[in-house]
């Protein structure tokens, strides 16, 4: 419970996709190009078992570039949400954006639901009753961590797979914490989890 005895929603971890679960393939628009990163299922799977919500949110510019329809993004969704079930763990959701940038500044927000906006963690809180104070986002860009800041979340964390390292050399003032991948991003989560609930 919350304040005034007002329930809080359920902590959640949004996710980028490529290169934070999954491999970075350029404008992945065909499900056999979906496979997961080392550790990322065993990951998820923690933080599943620690109560979190695990929620994809992903930019998928692509679409608005006109690389690729729409249309091909649920099968690419189900073969994510496939292989992650042969490994025992499920998503809670996957949102998606399919603007293209109108700028250069991976910082910048062009768009309320691209990355770094805010939108599709806000939506995802509203759908599903997260609480967004008490979540984290994580992913392998500077937007990644921005979009979780943008939304309030409890802290965000870069990881070091798919495009992090660029990122971390590029944005060091903006990135704050990092892991070497989605695993050991879970295990960063987990100890502030149990630290917090040690106050």
């Amino acid at each position: 419970m919350g304040p005034n005895g007002i329930e809080r929603g359920r902590p959640a971890v949004f996710l980028d996709r490529d290169g934070t679960i999954i491999e970075d393939v350029p404008y992945l628009a065909d499900p056999a190009g979906v496979r997961l990163l080392p550790g990322a299922a065993e990951g998820l799977r923690r933080l599943r078992g620690a109560g979190f919500a695990c929620v994809v949110v992903t930019n998928q510019s692509g679409v608005g570039r006109g690389y690729f329809p729409e249309s091909a993004l649920p099968a690419v969704h189900e073969a994510l949400s496939r292989h992650l079930a042969a490994e025992g763990v499920a998503l809670d959701g996957i949102y998606y954006c399919t603007a293209a940038p109108t700028c250069d500044d991976p910082t910048a927000v062009d768009h309320p639901d691209r990355k770094p906006g805010p939108g599709m963690l806000v939506r995802a809180a509203r759908d599903l009753g997260l609480d967004l104070a008490a979540s984290w986002m994580v992913g392998d860009k500077v937007a990644d961590v921005l979009a979780g800041h943008n939304a309030r979340c409890r802290g965000s964390v870069l990881v070091l797979t798919g495009q992090g390292a660029r990122d971390a050399r590029d944005y060091p003032s903006l990135v704050g914490l990092t892991a070497p991948d989605l695993l050991a991003a879970a295990e960063l989560i987990l100890a502030d989890a149990d630290a917090d609930g040690a106050r």
